[in-house]
């Protein structure tokens, strides 16, 4: 078996194989997998054609099981270098490895039979990856939800202050979108197809023509081969090659991942500014070069970063899909070697880091107090009302106090940087002397449903999905920096 190359540090590497994604991961889209799993298909159409008569021997798929790990890539280069066509070059290569076998790899069939079938087969792997990571950062964000449930804190709209929530109720927002995710995952998981052997133009000539005319064997061979690589069904048509509006579907999941992790990551950085929640900070972690004070959020930024690629990559599958002339074109081939491992890998490596941060967020509690106490009197100024009303007030006269009063104390926050003092004003104003102010205060009477809103969120949401994918929870993310 040849040796791969060692690191070198002369050419360009990718910074998702060697930053972000996870070993899995990068190994799925590797050279040798895909390789392997061409040599896979080249069995399994061997197995089933000699399944339905045709001339070929054990000895000769024996042969080819044997030889199946025994890739000689810097052959397969020369081969490429030589015929310029990467499949005809392995087609050798495994003829080289399994030479009984030379004169039957590959029969019948054209170079979409091992490319496409293989990235179907990939990329459904890659689905079953990051439905597993979905899951995760699903459970760990539950479970940060419940344990803050109750804890109340200044919920924002327009990032100005608004009524609060609780810290869980804002965790249960994040949560509930990466549901949405993997519901959608889930679907086109279900829904993912084999293209099947189906010919240069997916006329089945060649294979109608090996089993002298009979349709009925033909259609069966298309399914052998299916059921061997554990599909059930392969696509109604085809061309030479799939549909690329498959490829456009996959990505565009990847991107509504993306999407969540965006805005999940964009809301813990500016949370990290307000000093109330932060992503987890290492002992020996350096936040800035210069500035030896600061706590940067370094890994929602990467995360923002990488959601953003995987955004900006949602529209190239679909250009492929439109460009495709009558039965296919070559032009996919290149985009695809770039836009599918990539968004798979980038995904991959953001959903690590969501499941590191989520699972190590850090919450100030007494800074969320702060901020309470600094907006409650404003946002508390209509319940102190209709308590003042019940004590026997008039509504538009003490309507119009409470509003000069509060006017007031935003100048003084505002124009001189002092406390907000609404309540000491409202405290030393005889038209309120009848009302128990700080009992209107309490922040929990501004909370409504939040807590019950987040206890049956966890209940009726995520319980369900730690039922179904237990076996994938509790996924160790190793983050490379």
């Amino acid at each position: 078996m040849a040796v791969m190359p060692k690191k070198s540090y002369d050419v360009y590497e990718s910074p998702l194989v060697a930053r972000n994604a996870s070993r899995e991961m990068a190994e799925l889209f590797s050279p040798r997998r895909r390789i392997l799993t061409w040599r896979g298909l080249w069995v399994a159409l061997a197995e089933a054609e000699r399944e339905l008569g045709l001339p070929i021997t054990a000895k000769q798929i024996s042969q080819m099981r044997r030889a199946l790990g025994d890739i000689d890539f810097a052959a397969a280069a020369k081969y490429e270098k030589k015929l310029r066509h990467d499949v005809m070059a392995h087609v050798h290569i495994f003829g080289d490895a399994a030479p009984a076998a030379k004169g039957i790899i590959h029969l019948g069939a054209t170079s979409a039979f091992v490319v496409d079938n293989a990235d179907l087969i990939i990329m459904r792997e890659a689905m079953h990856m990051i439905r597993d990571w979905l899951a995760n950062v699903i459970d760990v964000l539950a479970a940060f939800a419940k344990t803050h449930r109750s804890l109340p804190t200044l919920a924002f709209t327009h990032f100005q202050p608004a009524q609060l929530t609780t810290v869980g109720k804002r965790a249960a927002l994040w949560c509930y979108e990466f549901i949405m995710d993997l519901e959608r995952l889930e679907f086109e998981i279900g829904r993912l197809k084999f293209r099947g052997a189906t010919g240069t133009t997916g006329t089945c000539a060649s294979f109608l023509e090996l089993f002298n005319g009979d349709a009925r064997k033909v259609a069966r061979l298309n399914q052998l081969v299916a059921r061997k690589m554990d599909f059930h069904d392969t696509y109604a048509v085809t061309g030479q090659t799939y549909s690329r509006k498959v490829d456009a579907a996959a990505v565009s999941v990847l991107a509504g991942i993306a999407a969540s992790v965006h805005k999940f990551a964009n809301d813990i950085r500016l949370l990290a500014h307000l000093k109330e929640i932060e992503e987890p900070f290492e002992r020996g972690q350096v936040g800035s070069s210069a500035m030896a004070y600061k706590r940067n959020p370094m890994r929602c930024e990467r995360a923002t970063g990488l959601a953003r690629f995987v955004m900006s990559l949602a529209d190239s599958p679909n250009q492929t899909a439109a460009e495709q002339w009558f039965e296919r074109t070559l032009d996919d081939s290149a985009n695809k070697r770039l836009s599918i491992p990539e968004t798979f890998l980038a995904t991959d490596g953001m959903l690590m880091i969501v499941t590191d941060v989520a699972g190590g967020l850090v919450v100030y509690p007494k800074v969320i107090e702060s901020r309470i106490r600094a907006e409650l009197p404003f946002i508390a100024s209509e319940n102190i009302l209709m308590a003042a009303v019940k004590a026997g007030g008039d509504r538009q006269e003490l309507h119009e106090r409470i509003r000069k009063h509060a006017q007031a104390a935003a100048r003084q926050v505002k124009q001189h940087g002092k406390a907000n003092d609404l309540i000491e004003r409202l405290t030393g104003d005889p038209a309120f002397a009848k009302v128990e102010i700080e009992a209107v205060l309490d922040p929990k009477k501004y909370i409504g449903l939040a807590s019950q809103q987040t206890s049956d969120f966890i209940k009726a949401q995520v319980t369900p999905i730690r039922r179904k994918h237990r076996a994938a929870l509790g996924k160790n993310p190793e983050l490379h920096v």
